[in-house]
């Protein structure tokens, strides 16, 4: 059973802990805490959260989820506080399940089953998943959503626009630019089509269709007869998790090659138009004895624009070949790279991190790497746009298993073989990237350095005065919000000490105080939104 099932009592105990969090802000700001305080309130707001994420389950563990990939919006204290949050939730009672698979079929669970395990063999948030055999004696998977889900994910969603509201409209966004509205929506549209086995189903059928001519990928069948929007029959496949390293040594092809077909399989997700995985972690992305990767669960699906698509292209080919000005070109018209972001410098860290050897690993702290990695992501002019939430998970999720299948090889190394080959798929395209290599060559470097060098004074001049302008006027605002905050507490508590005291005159002024600077808040608040808003379109041009 769910936890926490009453709507008031989950609203309550998200809104409490936002509010907390609010409170603790801007306490903090007024007091000008130094940064080493910072972190560890951040890292408290993260241990906070997540633990009322466990508490509540539903669709408030897929929040943060989401929010643990967000790095270039949130403090490395906060995010190392909910990296490995896990969707798992003790499965529902049979009983419950049985009367939702009888209800959807019309009739006794017999005629169309052989028998049925009454333990789940998988349970998350949304659905849980039972073994079954059909009456002609074939296995089968059963994926049936969780009792009162529906109305669970609605107070959710209720709960979330309030919570995503207040975000948008009292907290300073980290670089001013996050579009939370945006954000909210992408989220529902996702979560809304999980809840719709019928669309999963249809999304199965379109990944079987697009990898027919692939024979190292499985994916299991469907039967349409028997699934509803409430259940989903599968094929029944057997296989290994991809970080089982036992059971991967024994199977009879090699960890590179097993990375390198699990890239073969998601890089055309990435790279093409269309429907990609959303959600390829570890338990639904197997490996079958004879060396296929079989990809299970559907529900968590993005798209890919056709315009992002050829941006992304480009960004791959251009790393190929070490073409970094094009690869800074391409995370700029991605939204990626924010217009003052200095090109020169980007160049750098890219080649830097390009030919880093992870050989190199073993003589570092980890922990100290990802820390600093994360810092330098802070302190870059960054942003991962909203539309590219779903997608960075999904690239994410498989870097992280292909690390684990092959530590000792280069990425770059592994995946350039398999784009080469996805490359040639592409028609025109290798003659494009032939044309990037040449430009990539010492003497096109010349032309791009000399250029670049006539005209860097000028650009840097500009890029500082934008910067500082900007800095300048999202600063004023911030300090007025931050007045007029402390104003409306003042208030306040001099409300609170005037009825204390039975002083008519104190209160009555101070609840004018009060309303004056709740109302300066709120014209700030809109002004501040009016100017990000007109910033953001700005830097679009």
């Amino acid at each position: 059973m769910m936890k926490t099932k009453n709507k008031l009592l989950r609203m309550s105990k998200v809104l409490s802990l936002v509010f907390g969090i609010f409170f603790q802000i801007y306490w903090y700001k007024i007091l000008r805490k130094p940064q080493a305080e910072w972190d560890k309130l951040w890292g408290s707001f993260g241990a906070r959260f997540r633990q009322t994420l466990f508490e509540l389950e539903g669709l408030l563990i897929k929040l943060g989820q989401i929010l643990s990939t967000r790095a270039d919006l949130l403090p490395p204290s906060f995010i190392s506080q909910i990296e490995d949050l896990t969707d798992k939730v003790p499965p529902s009672q049979w009983s419950e399940i049985e009367k939702i698979l009888e209800k959807e079929w019309g009739n006794s669970l017999h005629q169309h089953f052989q028998s049925i395990e009454k333990t789940a063999i998988a349970s998350a948030s949304i659905g849980e998943v039972y073994k079954g055999v059909l009456q002609d004696g074939t296995e089968v998977a059963i994926k049936v959503k969780r009792p009162n889900i529906d109305s669970i994910v609605h107070t959710d969603f209720r709960i979330l626009s309030i919570v995503f509201w207040l975000v948008d409209h009292l907290v300073p966004l980290p670089k001013g630019l996050m579009n939370f509205k945006i954000l909210f929506k992408e989220v529902k549209q996702v979560i809304e089509r999980e809840l719709d086995y019928s669309k999963e189903l249809n999304t199965i059928l379109t990944f079987k269709e697009r990898f027919k001519e692939m024979d190292i990928v499985q994916i299991p069948a469907v039967y349409a007869e028997l699934s509803t929007s409430n259940v989903l029959v599968m094929e029944w496949v057997e296989g290994v998790r991809l970080t089982n390293n036992e059971a991967i040594s024994q199977l009879p092809v090699g960890r590179q090659e097993l990375a390198q077909k699990l890239l073969k399989v998601f890089l055309p997700q990435w790279m093409e138009p269309g429907t990609f995985h959303a959600d390829p972690h570890p338990g639904n992305v197997l490996v079958s004895k004879e060396g296929k990767i079989i990809l299970l669960d559907f529900g968590m699906v993005g798209e890919l624009s056709k315009k992002d698509a050829g941006y992304f292209q480009g960004l791959i080919e251009s790393f190929l070949a070490k073409n970094y000005p094009k690869s800074v070109e391409c995370l700029f018209q991605l939204g990626v790279l924010l217009p003052e972001a200095e090109s020169r410098t980007i160049e750098r860290i890219l080649a830097e991190f390009i030919t880093f050897q992870p050989a190199h690993l073993k003589e570092m702290d980890l922990l100290a790497l990802k820390l600093e990695i994360n810092d330098l992501i802070q302190s870059l002019p960054i942003q991962i746009p909203t539309r590219f939430v779903f997608l960075g998970r999904s690239v994410v999720t498989i870097e992280g298993i292909i690390r684990n299948l092959a530590p000792e090889a280069e990425l770059l190394e592994l995946g350039k073989p398999v784009f080469m080959e996805w490359l040639n798929t592409q028609g025109n395209n290798k003659w494009l990237f032939v044309w990037q290599w040449l430009q990539s060559q010492p003497v096109f470097k010349i032309f791009h350095s000399v250029n670049e060098f006539l005209n860097a004074p000028q650009k840097m001049e500009q890029l500082k005065e934008v910067e500082q302008r900007r800095q300048f006027h999202f600063t004023m605002y911030e300090n007025t919000k931050k007045q007029l905050f402390q104003l409306t507490l003042f208030g306040f508590i001099g409300i609170a000490a005037g009825i204390y005291s039975a002083h008519d005159l104190i209160w009555e002024i101070s609840a004018g105080v009060a309303a004056a600077g709740c109302i300066g808040y709120i014209i700030c608040c809109y002004r501040l939104k009016k100017w990000m808003k007109y910033m953001h379109e700005k830097r679009r041009i």
